[in-house]
Order: structure tokens, then sequence, then C-alpha cells
């Protein structure tokens, strides 16, 4: 994982919004001195399925989709991280494996953490093991509504309205002021996010482009009409 320059966590524009890196100035100061901070190209693998834990990764900037594969072949795609996100944690606190595969999606910026600097960080300062466990809790939170959607949602429609407001909520957090973002992911892999099939996303993103519910411009969605998906989600 290549070195880069030292990130300037403090004055970090986000930090607010981002549940784990909102430390207060003496913790923040040992995290700056821990792991090792990367800028990852689209494509690279943070760790795999299986395999021992032995780090935890922040994501700064970027997307990491994390999926996991049958025996024979067929990938599940569970979520997509966003920045803030603390990929690893629970595997790592209790010392099991990876329970999923986690690969960036678009060119992705982290911070790697070594289990013995976590760990050492996590027992100096008590707000680190609070932010841990709201990061576990809302990763539970998450993985619920996530199960919620695919078991209790009607229609496929549903399903990728639903996932397209999660992210352009995200996007309209992060400092900007509309519900714009860029899909990362491709179809087959979005339908595999929301199970169903590369063809009726791809019709149900036409169908929704057509009533005007978003915007598309090559891989950029601009929610238009977050009402009306939020109708087609419930």
């Amino acid at each position: 994982m290549p070195n880069r320059p030292t990130l300037d966590c403090a004055n970090c524009e986000h930090r607010a919004l981002r549940m784990f890196c909102n430390l207060d100035e003496h913790a923040l100061a040992d995290y700056a001195a821990i792991g090792i901070e990367a800028n990852l190209p689209k494509g690279a693998t943070l760790f795999v399925e299986n395999d021992r834990s032995s780090s935890v990764f922040v994501v700064c900037t970027g997307h990491v989709k994390l999926f996991c594969t049958s025996k024979e072949g067929k990938t599940l795609i569970l979520k997509i991280a966003m920045p803030g996100d603390v990929l690893g944690l629970g595997a790592l606190i209790s010392g099991a494996t990876y329970e999923v595969t986690a690969e960036t999606i678009e060119p992705t910026q982290v911070k790697k953490i070594r289990r013995e600097e976590f760990l050492s960080f996590f027992e100096k300062h008590k707000e680190v093991g609070l932010h841990a466990a709201k990061s576990l809790s809302e990763d539970y939170k998450a993985a619920f509504f996530d199960a919620r959607r695919l078991a209790l949602s009607g229609s496929s429609a549903g399903r990728l309205a639903s996932v397209l407001l999660d992210w352009g909520k995200t996007a309209a957090t992060c400092g900007k002021f509309e519900m714009r973002f860029t899909m990362a992911l491709t179809h087959e892999e979005l339908a595999s996010l929301v199970g169903s099939s590369r063809e009726t996303v791809t019709r149900n993103l036409g169908r929704f482009k057509k009533e005007n519910l978003i915007q598309m411009r090559g891989s950029s969605i601009l929610i238009l009409a977050p009402d009306l998906l939020e109708q087609l989600s419930s």
C-alpha cells in the first residue's frame, strides 16, 4: 500500500460529519500518528473474505464495495462504504476473520491501521471506544435496513429508488446543496446490491429518467424528485 503525505485530519471540512474521525484534540493527534495513508486505484482490494483480520481501514475519500462470494462464484454486494466509514472493525475487535471482501470502486483514499496500533489507541482514549461502538451500531442498523429493503420492498423499482435516495442523502450531507452523486457501480453490480437483474436495473433507471425523478449525465445522477422516489421505496 503506497504511502501518502500526512492527512490533515484536524482541518478536514467533513470531520464533524464522520463519527470515527470527530475526536478531541489529543485523540486526533494520536490518530494522526498511527497507521498508513494511501491513495488506491479503482479495483484495489483492502481485505478478503475469510482472511484473518489484521487491520482496520478508514475511508477518507472515494467508495468501497463490500461483497461476499458463494462456492459457485456468485457475488452478492452487501454495502457501498462511503467516506468516514471504518471497515473491518468488528472482525478486528473480535479477533475473527473478515466477513466480506472490500474492493474500491473508484480512486479512494484510506487510512490503514494495524491491529496492535488500533487496540493501543482504543485503550488509551475512552472516546475512541464510544465512537467504535457507535460505528458498529450504525453497521448493524444499515444491515438491518438493507435486509428489510430486500425482504419487504414489493418491487425492484422500489429497492432501486431506496438505494438512490440513500446515496443522494449522503451527498447532500457532505457540503453539497443538491442530491447529486457519481454512480461508480455498473448496472450489474447495482443489480446485485438491490436483488434484481441488470436488465431490470437499466429499465428502471430509464423509467426514473423519463418520469423526471432523476437526471443522468454520464455517471452523474441528480435526484430531482426525492418525495416521489420515497413513495416508490415505501
